[in-house]
């Protein structure tokens, strides 16, 4: 029987200050209680007092189930099973590093669990015999496999023993489909690139100048490098592009920043980035996605508050209270 429930890491518990990605099970009074993905799910407890530096008015708006955070590790009870968390002390190059940690262990531990499952292989065995070994050799098992793809031979010529046995799970069938998975999965993949900005326009015709500037922003689009611009909620728009190459996207949305700025500015508006073009991650588009859902949601409040106050003011005569206004160009 193949098992596919086994740990990414060789140690059972993470060790004390180490940052490890966790997903929110479901949030007491006390605090969050979430699995420790990397550790096959065990439990541990981000308490209250370290969701968050500043005051909490509302645990909802920091923390939500199902989300996957970034949390340091402030004590760990092996004998128990008790592990206490932190979302507070993790620095923005701290969740920087766990994100690509955890996206490498994870593609690792996705490829490994594939062969285990097409082969008939113990998962268990390959961990033990094959990724954990590379896991001390290289650091991560992820650069192990970048040299099986260049020199396989080599890669796996250091998993054998010193008179050159390689070991039991390493037959040929499980080699191949190794290899196979390893040059499929780890093939160079676009990196997301973004960029936040503020842009407003008061003249008259704001928002067709606003949609002039995003047009001039998107025509820096270059052959499988398009760059796209979208509104989040006025006056923050973002950027987007993918590229293989990580400093020619950043270059190609700083190019659109530049169109975008000289459109909107020769129209009288104003434009100011925000966030400077970067890398992102999947959590980061996550985290964008929820801002956006959060303020659609706002703005169809203060809708249905609009519409109340219509019908208090009825009798007021031809007053178009919903109609134009500057603050709406």
């Amino acid at each position: 029987m193949v098992r596919s429930d086994v740990r990414m890491y060789e140690q059972k518990f993470p060790e004390v200050d180490d940052v490890v990605m966790v997903q929110v099970k479901s949030i007491a009074e006390s605090g969050a209680y979430v699995s420790l993905l990397e550790y096959n799910g065990i439990e541990g407890m981000i308490l209250l007092s370290e969701l968050s530096r500043r005051r909490i008015r509302s645990i909802g708006k920091l923390i939500k189930v199902g989300r996957q955070e970034p949390v340091m590790v402030l004590r760990v009870d092996k004998e128990k099973g008790y592990i206490d968390l932190s979302k507070r002390r993790v620095s923005a190059e701290d969740m920087k590093a766990c994100d690509e940690k955890f996206n490498k262990s994870k593609l690792v531990h996705s490829i490994v669990r594939h062969v285990a499952e097409t082969t008939g292989a113990d998962l268990q065995d390959i961990q033990e015999q094959i990724t954990w070994p590379l896991y001390r050799q290289y650091g991560h098992a992820f650069e192990a496999f970048k040299q099986i793809c260049a020199n396989p031979e080599e890669g796996f010529g250091k998993l054998s023993s010193e008179d050159g046995t390689p070991p039991p799970v390493l037959t040929e069938e499980v080699k191949d489909a190794l290899l196979k998975n390893i040059n499929r999965r780890m093939t160079p993949q676009p990196v997301k690139i973004r960029a936040d900005v503020e842009m407003t326009c008061f003249n008259y015709d704001g928002v067709l100048h606003i949609q002039k500037a995003m047009r001039a922003a998107e025509s820096a689009s270059i052959e499988d490098c398009p760059v796209k611009m979208k509104l989040v909620a006025p006056p923050l728009y973002v950027l987007t592009t993918q590229a293989l190459d990580k400093s020619l996207g950043v270059e190609l949305l700083e190019k659109a920043c530049a169109a975008c700025k000289a459109s909107i500015e020769g129209s009288k508006g104003r434009m100011v980035v925000k966030e400077a073009p970067r890398a992102v991650s999947d959590r980061d588009d996550r985290l964008l996605m929820e801002e956006m859902e959060q303020l659609e949601a706002a703005n169809r409040e203060v809708d249905g508050d609009a519409d109340s106050e219509e019908e208090e003011v009825e009798g007021m005569g031809d007053v178009d209270l919903n109609g134009p206004s500057m603050m709406d160009s």
